[in-house]
């Protein structure tokens, strides 16, 4: 950027004198006229007005100068706290140019020498359009540099939540992101997407489908994993649903949605774990709960989710009082899901194996009707006894079933007399 011709001597003496009043009414104009400077504090308003003396400063030297030259207006910023950038935004900025630009030309007439009036109208808005690009340049560096510590905070947040340290530095890392008060949170894992380039475009895509959602979103790529937590929502394989295409092919899976950030890393390990016992479920939902995995998790050695079946299918069935129930289910798994051999092999009627079986649905929440669901049953059962809980008394060693077919045929008088 050049001038065609240069100033008089005059024009720039009175130009350099001016400095200081033009700064002042620079900020008298900005006080009447900008809603958005008369709302901030002292020291905000003084960090402006230091922007603007500096501004109007480099334009006096530039103009000055007798050598051709671009002026240096990266400069203007160069003493402006980096928390600037928070409090005003780029456009606010573009506002204050505007309103130096309008003081400077009001004094056009009396600040410029005979014949040299429109170089100065032309010099001040050349000077202008390169504080625009000045000021774009700040705020473009300082979104970059937020930009690139933000993803640093997250990575941190989410490598503590995979390694379960819920400690003070990731409460305040995940303050620091917003986290601090997210309730309702989901971890979600799958596979990173072939198409993307990288770790960035992945993320961002993702972050970015969720919060579309009205869902928070922090997100990571760890070697050929995307991995996600999702706050906020009580139905996060909904929001799942929705942005299925940001991952990569094979399923999908999602922890239980515990309270907070700074309890999810038993959502991680069970998302986690999930998702290396998937593979061995053929016909699995592309979307699905941890728990849906248990027994594949359990059969590849997780002991949370041994205990989970256990605890949810054993220890109730072995309950006092549901003796019967856990020697039907036993008798029922044993021999193929069939009512009539159930009922031979513990002297019972049919009907009575129906009502136990539907007992046992109350009880447990397993249909053992259901093959997935009779499965996970079966191993829970096995798990049961290897963990030492009380054994079943074997149908062979039962001495009398005469008092237990009486009972058993009045629950079944509840039910259909057909048998088959």
């Amino acid at each position: 950027m050049s001038r065609p011709q240069h100033p008089s001597e005059e024009t720039s003496r009175a130009v350099e004198r001016s400095s200081g009043e033009l700064a002042t009414l620079a900020s008298r104009r900005m006080e009447e006229n900008l809603a958005w400077y008369r709302r901030l504090s002292a020291e905000e308003r003084s960090q402006v007005g230091l922007v603007a003396q500096a501004g109007i400063s480099q334009f006096i030297a530039w103009f000055h100068q007798e050598e051709e030259h671009s002026p240096s207006a990266i400069s203007i910023f160069a003493n402006a706290p980096q928390e600037l950038t928070r409090s005003v935004s780029l456009r606010q900025t573009l506002d204050l140019v505007r309103t130096v630009v309008d003081v400077v030309e009001s004094r056009v007439e009396s600040l410029a020498g005979p014949g040299d009036e429109q170089l100065l109208r032309e010099s001040v808005l050349r000077f202008s359009r390169e504080i625009a690009f000045a000021a774009a340049e700040v705020y473009a560096g300082a979104a970059e540099a937020r930009g690139a510590w933000d993803a640093r905070l997250e990575a941190l947040v989410v490598d503590a939540v995979l390694r379960g340290e819920a400690d003070d530095s990731m409460q305040s890392r995940a303050s620091a992101l917003g986290w601090g008060d997210v309730a309702d949170v989901t971890f979600v894992v799958g596979s990173t997407p072939s198409t993307a380039t990288g770790a960035v475009p992945a993320v961002d895509d993702l972050r970015r489908s969720v919060r579309q959602h009205g869902v928070e979103a922090l997100a990571i790529v760890q070697r050929s994993r995307l991995i996600a937590i999702l706050g906020g929502t009580r139905e996060a394989s909904r929001v799942v649903e929705q942005v299925v295409d940001c991952f990569g092919p094979g399923p999908i899976v999602l922890g239980p949605t515990v309270p907070h950030l700074f309890a999810a890393g038993r959502s991680a390990r069970a998302a986690l774990s999930g998702l290396s016992a998937a593979a061995a479920w053929p016909d699995a939902p592309r979307i699905l709960d941890a728990d849906a995995l248990l027994p594949e998790r359990a059969l590849a050695g997780d002991p949370p989710a041994r205990r989970v079946l256990v605890d949810r299918i054993h220890r109730p069935l072995g309950a006092k009082g549901h003796a019967p129930l856990l020697q039907t289910a036993t008798a029922y798994l044993e021999t193929g899901g069939s009512l009539e051999a159930t009922a031979r092999a513990l002297f019972v009627h049919p009907n009575t194996v129906r009502y136990r079986l539907g007992r046992i649905s109350d009880v447990i929440g397993y249909d053992l009707t259901t093959p997935r669901e009779a499965w996970a049953v079966r191993i829970a059962l096995a798990l049961g006894r290897l963990s030492g809980a009380p054994p079943v008394t074997p149908l062979a060693s039962t001495p009398s079933r005469m008092p237990s077919l009486t009972a058993d045929l009045e629950e079944s008088s509840k039910l259909s007399p057909s048998t088959s």
